[in-house]
This record gives structure tokens, sequence and C-alpha cells, in this order.
């Protein structure tokens, strides 16, 4: 049975894929900082599949967390063939108004955690000559809109170059870009998104089934859907002042 790795595995799109993966008979390894959360899901996973199931329970903001994960990506005699950096959250705030140390998190979880993980991953795929890496990055990335998408900017980039190397050795990296997706991103950052019209809203179920039909194509970026392709492309060549409109709004 191959194995995935999922970082932030128990809730929103990583719950996601860590259901989507476990249909298709792939065992797995899902990544979380709640072990009583993290227990339950590896639990259900696998009464409902049958698969098997390794809670590994972290902070990936830690630096003993993020040394636990990546030995166990990095364990030759237990392989990861699908890596997915899905952990992630947003922030509120400009930068000037943000402390130093809560813009350099938030930056780590988006750029310095799933590089170090795909690192790791990378070795061992490319001695094993096949393996899939997974960014989840966001729409946010084609817009100027803080750090937030700087961050997810990063990630598509890294994608795409990453995939033009090591491609054709057996190992694609696939950044994937939802856009407004019906999970808990946004209660945690408590903002409003009553302002976001309905048809822009994405489900999970769809996001994961059509990410996966492009990670499986060794695709370098999957932007689901066509309209969210369309506001993408829209965005490249859009003003910067008119793609950095509609930023959320606090609940607070």
């Amino acid at each position: 049975m191959p194995t995935a790795l999922i970082t932030g595995a128990t809730a929103g799109i990583g719950a996601e894929f860590a259901r989507q993966l476990a249909a298709r008979g792939t065992d797995l390894v899902i990544v979380a900082r709640d072990a009583e959360r993290l227990a339950a899901t590896a639990q259900s996973l696998h009464d409902e599949f049958g698969v098997h199931v390794e809670a590994l329970p972290a902070d990936l903001l830690a630096a003993e967390g993020l040394a636990a994960v990546d030995r166990r990506v990095a364990d030759v005699d237990r392989p990861i063939d699908l890596l997915v950096n899905n952990a992630g959250y947003g922030i509120r705030g400009e930068l000037d108004e943000n402390a130093f140390d809560v813009e350099k998190q938030h930056l780590d979880i988006h750029v310095t955690v799933p590089l170090q993980l795909t690192q790791t991953a990378l070795r061992g795929m490319l001695a094993r000559g096949q393996g899939r890496i997974v960014l989840i990055a966001s729409v946010a990335a084609f817009t100027p809109r803080g750090t937030y998408s700087a961050a997810k900017a990063w990630a598509v980039m890294f994608a795409r170059g990453a995939n033009i190397v090591y491609r054709s050795r057996g190992v694609s990296v696939t950044a994937v870009c939802p856009g407004f997706v019906r999970t808990e991103f946004h209660d945690r950052m408590k903002v409003s998104t009553t302002g976001i019209p309905e048809f822009l809203w994405l489900r999970a179920p769809q996001l994961v089934r059509l990410a996966l039909r492009g990670i499986d194509r060794g695709r370098s970026v999957v932007i689901p859907t066509v309209r969210y392709r369309v506001i993408a492309g829209l965005a490249r060549v859009l003003p910067d002042r008119v793609g950095a409109a509609g930023q959320f709004r606090s609940r607070d």
C-alpha cells in the first residue's frame, strides 16, 4: 500500500485529503497539534476504510514537533509516497500592526515547515525513483494581499520550479490553489465572510477531488474549478489596487 503523510489533517482540506486518499486504499500518517482529536480521526478513518492510520501529534512551529515529523518523513523503512503540506492559518492585521513573532510564525508554517519536509521527502523519493509532493497554496497567491498572499506565492513558484527539475526523475511537486472553501479557516481568523458571494464558495470534497486529479497527472499548479482559474488569470493582469480590494473584516 502507498503511504501519504498529511499535515493539518484533522479539519478542512487536510481532513478531506485524508478521507479521499483512505478511500483509495492509501495508508496514512496524519499530523496535527490536538492529540485527542487526531487519535479520534485516525480511528474513524481506519474503521471506515480499513487502512492503516498512524497518528503523529506535533506542533510544527515547535522545533521538537517539526523534528519528529521530519524524522518520520525520512524513515527509509516506512517510506512516504505522497506528502501533503497542508498545515496553515491566516492572520489579521497589516504588517505594521502585527508583532514580528506573529508574522514570523505565520511565515514559518507556510514556508519554512513545508520547505524542510519537502526537502526531506524529496531525497527519499528520488532515491526510490517515485513520489508526489503537494503544497496547499491559495488563489491569494496571485493577488497582492499581505503576507499571506506572499507566503502562498512562494509555494506556487517553488512548486513550479521544483516540478521542472524533478518530474523527469519520477517525483512531481504540485501547488494546489483553492479559493474560498467551507472550512474552519475563517472562523479561526475571526473574520467576517458575509460579503463573499455564494457562487465563490467551494466544498472541500469537490476541491480535493479536483486537486487529486491534477496531482495524479503531475501538474505543477492546480487551480480547482474554471471560475477560480479565470479569477487567477484576471488577477495577473488587473492593477494591484484592484487585486488587493476586498480585505476581510474583523468580527471583533
